[in-house]
């Protein structure tokens, strides 16, 4: 969070937008509530949306350069899970479920209401916010009901619904050893092998860092940090 002079914590807030008029119109409107960064290109959105620490993103559809789907799967790719809410002038229902199926969280259809932007973007914030139940692994959030972790270092990541359920149980079980027998019984569908859960371990350890999981020699895994 940033401060006003005031002291009032303001939650910071990627716009990318190309629209010469709406743009600066949305930085304006939207700077009461936000520290507000403004990018007009996919490229430039998508290098900021990696790097900074923002607690919602606005997204434009259609772009120069990469475009708002092609950015939002990116980010969700590399696991950037920062809320996003698409704008579209596209109505038709096909090019909205595009921008969903690609990872964003809510999309408006242009033109809009800036009082509708604003409730949609608290709505997001709300979802992606602090009342959820959060776990500490050394330095990470992890927030299991909506996958997201973070750290001050790496940033926030999400994890797949069974990356989250592998973590989640080790958790529950902070100062146990758990088999690989135990894990794949408890997390994985019945006639996975045992090595699915070395391979999940290791998606784990790839979106955050190697300690996050201890590998008990000979007998499994147990959470790292502790």
């Amino acid at each position: 969070m940033t401060s006003i002079p005031g002291g009032r914590p303001v939650p910071p807030l990627l716009v990318v937008e190309d629209d010469p008029q709406l743009g600066p119109l949305m930085l304006e409107v939207l700077g009461e509530d936000y520290a507000v960064t403004l990018v007009r290109d996919g490229d430039q959105g998508l290098e900021a949306a990696r790097h900074g620490d923002f607690e919602a993103i606005v997204l434009d559809r259609r772009l120069p350069g990469m475009d708002g789907v092609g950015v939002v799967r990116e980010l969700r790719r590399v696991g950037v899970a920062t809320p996003v809410l698409l704008l579209t002038a596209l109505g038709a229902v096909a090019d909205r479920v595009d921008g969903l199926d690609a990872g964003a969280d809510d999309y408006l259809v242009k033109p809009f209401d800036f009082l509708e932007l604003a409730a949609r973007l608290r709505a997001l914030r709300r979802v992606h916010g602090e009342d959820e139940e959060v776990v500490y692994v050394g330095d990470w959030e992890f927030r299991p009901a909506s996958r997201l972790i973070n750290s001050p270092c790496e940033g926030r990541k999400v994890l797949t619904e069974t990356e989250a359920q592998l973590l989640l149980l080790l958790a529950q079980h902070a100062d146990e050893t758990l088999s690989r027998e135990r894990i794949l019984r408890d997390v994985f569908p019945a006639g996975d092998s045992v090595g699915t859960v070395d391979t999940y371990v290791h998606y784990v350890r790839r979106k955050t860092e190697r300690d996050i999981i201890t590998t008990v020699r000979g007998r499994g895994y147990r959470l790292g940090q502790l």
